[in-house]
């Protein structure tokens, strides 16, 4: 995954960039990313191989030239292509023909006589669009927006993040050291809920110890940073959560996500739809449940779905995993339009991930979302209120 990058790779983008800003900044559109297009290509490749040895090779290359913080057609220009680690010589041919000619004869030719291989190959295209790489990531944060485009200035904290509470890789005292690092004042826990046993989903009793935590670590950073006591629910085939409506109750906020049914082609709008309007869902988390090249995710009305979550003023999300970036800036623009909230968050499983916040954040720009409609840029106390007034749609329902 990207996180696995090399610093030899930076290194060598670095002393790049010093070298090419003497010639002036490359003339590039924001969502044209050449980057992203080339590493396509290169895991095209890699599944078009008969050997796991094989694969591996384009695969590798494939995540160097996402992680590029320069396009890699100013490293074709100045041939230095193979000068980033784990570029040979095929996966440089393939990326100097899609440079030149804006595709790859070489992949071409190996999915033609890949037969029924390489159409399902062609087929997983549809399962990579509007992800961004790297570089498009940093150019989309640096670009003049529009005034009261949310930007990192903007940005107080991360609402969706695990820690060893459940499948995550540290502790939630590293969480917070580390999100405080990243110049954030707060930060909503959501490790899994119960009903998800594959991610050590936490029992109740495991919630009460860690709220016990969370209060200990909120009074020792009191004024200075608040960690919120939020929970992933999963969203199940009836669009049901897996806690019952008592014990969702004592979250301060619930993040409902899907992690089923996320290949099937059939419609399932209403699924989507009743976990938006379940009370205590404050945060639709990565509606789709997509991965890069993998899958497709739901499928749904989304915009019958953002017209009830902007009514009920459940945010939809931006999850920032490079994996995930769900939902992505096109679709974004349409909860924009529909009136919807949003919560921009890495989704992550340890510190390294953090910056993760930086592609939801990079599509929440492209999109053109202000800052007034995110709730990670808005202040405790109005967090809380809107934390509440979604378990006050519990009471009110059962009144």
């Amino acid at each position: 995954m990207p996180g696995d990058r090399s610093d030899r790779t930076f290194d060598m983008a670095r002393t790049y960039q010093r070298k090419r800003s003497t010639t002036g900044p490359t003339e590039q559109p924001v969502t044209h990313d050449v980057n992203l297009e080339s590493a396509a290509l290169l895991y095209e490749m890699a599944a078009l191989q008969p050997t796991p040895r094989s694969q591996f090779g384009y695969k590798r290359a494939a995540k160097a030239i996402v992680y590029l913080p320069v396009p890699v057609s100013d490293l074709v220009s100045a041939g230095t292509l193979r000068e980033v680690p784990f570029v040979g010589p095929s996966s440089e041919r393939i990326i100097k023909e899609l440079v030149a000619e804006g595709k790859s004869a070489t992949v071409q030719a190996a999915i033609v006589k890949a037969g029924s291989k390489g159409t399902a190959v062609v087929a997983r295209r549809a399962y990579r669009e509007n992800f961004l790489s790297h570089f498009t990531m940093q150019q989309a944060l640096a670009a003049p927006m529009a005034s009261g485009v949310v930007s990192r200035a903007d940005y107080r904290g991360d609402f969706q993040m695990h820690s060893t509470w459940s499948d995550g890789g540290e502790p939630l005292s590293a969480m917070i050291k580390g999100a405080r690092e990243l110049g954030h004042s707060c930060l909503g826990i959501t490790d899994h809920s119960y009903g998800l046993p594959i991610a050590r989903g936490m029992p109740m009793e495991q919630a009460a110890k860690q709220w016990a935590e969370i209060d200990r670590l909120n009074a020792k950073h009191r004024g200075e940073f608040r960690v919120f006591k939020g929970i992933e629910a999963n969203i199940l085939a009836d669009g049901a959560l897996d806690l019952q409506p008592q014990e969702a109750a004592l979250f301060e906020f619930i993040v409902a996500s899907p992690h089923s049914a996320l290949r099937k082609t059939e419609d399932q709008t209403p699924r989507m739809i009743t976990a938006v309007k379940t009370p205590g869902v404050a945060i639709l988390g990565h509606p789709r449940g997509r991965v890069f090249n993998t899958r497709p995710g739901v499928s749904a009305d989304w915009d019958a779905v953002f017209e009830v979550a902007a009514r009920l003023q459940v945010a939809i999300e931006l999850d920032g995993n490079w994996h995930r970036q769900d939902i992505d800036y096109i679709l974004a623009a349409r909860a924009l339009e529909a009136g919807c909230l949003f919560a921009l968050d890495s989704d992550t499983h340890s510190i390294g991930e953090l910056r993760f916040s930086e592609y939801a954040l990079a599509h929440a720009r492209l999109a053109g979302i202000p800052a007034e409609r995110v709730i990670n840029c808005w202040s405790d106390d109005r967090l809380e209120q809107w934390m509440k007034s979604h378990h006050q749609r519990r009471r009110r329902k059962s009144s």
